[in-house]
């Protein structure tokens, strides 16, 4: 007790005060941290998430405004943390669909090529999800990071307060604005993935139709089988710097729906 009283500018009487403005100050972005693709995945233990949203929020302390004391720990603090919470989820459950959409492009390709079967527990959510959308999703998140769209996001919710100060109005109409247009996101962006290489292996079933129904003897699963998944292999091959384009675009307009959420739907 003595070592907490002899710290300079902070009184033992004031120590709760502090902790509540702490906790406060660290909703936002731990919440979205929780619902967030990477983060919030099985990958990273929970205590891993409270720890690094704990560190953020100290550094947010000193600069965020607060509201009055009065209105913190009266009846009004219920409405503040549910706003709080509801903003960080809202943000990672939207970069989470927009994300979604390479998932999406993986299954459908899987399931033309004949690799659906080819298939493992996600570590990510726990899920069985097919190989293609398995790395399609590690080369999205690799080309997050290496775009630095991690220190993107940090630095709109620091934005974010001054925008959106705590206790302040924020209108939930523009959260669900954005949600829905994210879903719309979500399969638009699965169709440009999945249009040029599910058109290539339809014109190799129909040559390979063709010519099993020219020569009968030809087995089918012995000779279109492996020649489609080696199809596959190649048109992905070809189509990395294709998928790097769309995915870089993916991740922009993920980032977008994200500052237009916490800017309360303005774009400064």
């Amino acid at each position: 007790m003595q070592g907490l009283e002899g710290i300079s500018g902070i009184s033992l009487q004031s120590l709760p005060i502090y902790l509540l403005l702490l906790m406060i100050s660290s909703l936002r972005i731990g919440a979205f941290l929780v619902a967030s693709p990477f983060f919030g995945s099985r990958m990273v233990p929970l205590t891993v998430r409270i720890v690094f949203s704990v560190a953020l929020g100290i550094g947010l302390l000193a600069q965020l405004k607060f509201p009055d004391m009065n209105i913190l720990v009266g009846k009004n603090l219920v409405p503040i943390i549910f706003q709080e919470v509801f903003i960080g989820l809202a943000c990672g459950m939207v970069l989470s669909i927009c994300f979604s959409s390479v998932i999406l492009a993986g299954e459908k390709i899987a399931a033309t090529s004949g690799l659906a079967f080819a298939s493992q527990v996600d570590p990510t959510n726990g899920a069985q999800s097919p190989v293609i959308s398995q790395i399609f999703q590690l080369f999205l998140l690799i080309l997050f990071f290496s775009l630095n769209g991690h220190l993107i996001i940090f630095e709109l919710f620091y934005k974010s307060f001054e925008v959106v100060p705590i206790g302040s109005f924020y209108s939930f109409d523009q959260v669900l604005q954005k949600s829905m247009q994210s879903t719309e996101s979500l399969y638009k962006n699965a169709v440009i993935i999945v249009l040029p290489i599910v058109s290539i292996l339809f014109f190799m079933n129909l040559g390979i139709g063709f010519i099993t129904k020219s020569a009968p003897q030809l087995n089918l699963f012995s000779f279109g089988f492996p020649l489609t998944i080696l199809g596959t292999f190649f048109a992905l091959y070809f189509s990395v710097d294709a998928l790097q384009y769309v995915f870089s675009g993916l991740i922009d307009e993920a980032i977008g729906f994200v500052k237009l959420i916490l800017m309360g739907g303005s774009n400064g």
